[in-house]
């Protein structure tokens, strides 16, 4: 039998309300916070399919929206003069900041604290390991967690080389550049400059290598992933074997996260055979999760 979700309201530090699920017990002993990846929801296949194989008497998965959901979505913000109590905003992959995961990763954090759990674990699959990362990068954060595990932390600058080419990157990188200098960073780019549908400050975040967001460098083996190496939590990297958006053997990109990441804290494991978004084998990657935890 299937296990039973309910639907909770997060809160942001700067106010926006984001939708959940949330399987398991209500007042677990561990709770996984599921950060979805590029496009994605809190309905998104990886986090739904893994959640009823983790969950136990003690351990609640929680998928919550961040406000990069979908490609373009309305979010709800808290705002006491509104008549009916918040403002929307339009947001999505297409037009959020990066930077603002900080946010909505806090909020999820704070929500499963205050179902008591005392330890929280972040598991972010795609770009969601890139927000996983960004967000403990920064000043006192690795103490609300307990531990973090990425699921096919892909780099997107890698993948977007690999399947545009340097030279059309370029031309939308000018023109993204121009449109950000002239305060028109939240402007679409024409479907003619970028196949994909971004503005233009979000195209320079997912697509040029010294962004933020580019935290997964393996495509400059030379270059240090400065937010990566500062994780002191444990770790767990779960690689799948036919990634979709690989652009080299996952074994090079299994060697380039134990050049990075601190050995006696980092577990890297591949999963034979499985896509992107481990479909149909679940199985394998929850086993490996479940192991990992029994650890910490």
């Amino acid at each position: 039998m299937e296990p039973v979700a309910r639907i909770v309201k997060l809160l942001t530090p700067d106010r926006f309300l984001l939708d959940g699920l949330w399987f398991g017990p209500e007042k677990p002993k561990r709770v996984i916070v599921f950060i979805h990846g590029l496009t994605g929801s809190f309905l998104s296949g990886t986090g739904i399919r893994l959640a009823p194989l983790l969950i136990n008497s003690a351990t609640s998965l929680l998928s919550f929206n961040n406000r990069g959901h979908d490609i373009v979505a309305k979010t709800k913000r808290v705002d006491k003069r509104k008549k009916k109590g918040y403002s929307s905003q339009t947001l999505g992959a297409a037009l959020e900041k990066f930077s603002d995961c900080v946010f909505d990763i806090e909020g999820a954090v704070k929500f499963a604290k205050t179902q008591g759990a005392k330890e929280i674990f972040l598991m972010g699959h795609s770009t969601g390991s890139q927000k996983s990362i960004f967000y403990l990068s920064k000043r006192g954060k690795q103490r609300q967690v307990k531990g973090v595990i990425l699921l096919s932390p892909m780099s997107d600058y890698a993948d977007s080389l690999r399947a545009n080419g340097q030279e059309k990157i370029n031309l939308a990188e000018n023109f993204a550049t121009k449109l950000v200098k002239k305060g028109g960073g939240n402007e679409l780019l024409p479907l003619s400059v970028w196949p994909d549908l971004n503005s233009a400050q979000r195209f320079l975040s997912l697509n040029t290598p010294n962004s933020e967001e580019e935290i997964f460098t393996y495509v400059e083996p030379t270059k240090s992933p400065h937010a990566l190496r500062k994780i002191k939590v444990p770790t767990l990297v779960v690689l799948a074997e036919k990634d979709e958006f690989r652009d080299r053997s996952m074994v090079k990109i299994a060697k380039w996260f134990d050049k990075h990441l601190r050995r006696k804290i980092a577990t890297i494991k591949i999963v034979d055979d499985a896509d992107h978004g481990f479909s149909e084998k679940e199985k394998e990657a929850a086993k490996l999760i479940k192991s990992w935890l029994s650890m910490w």
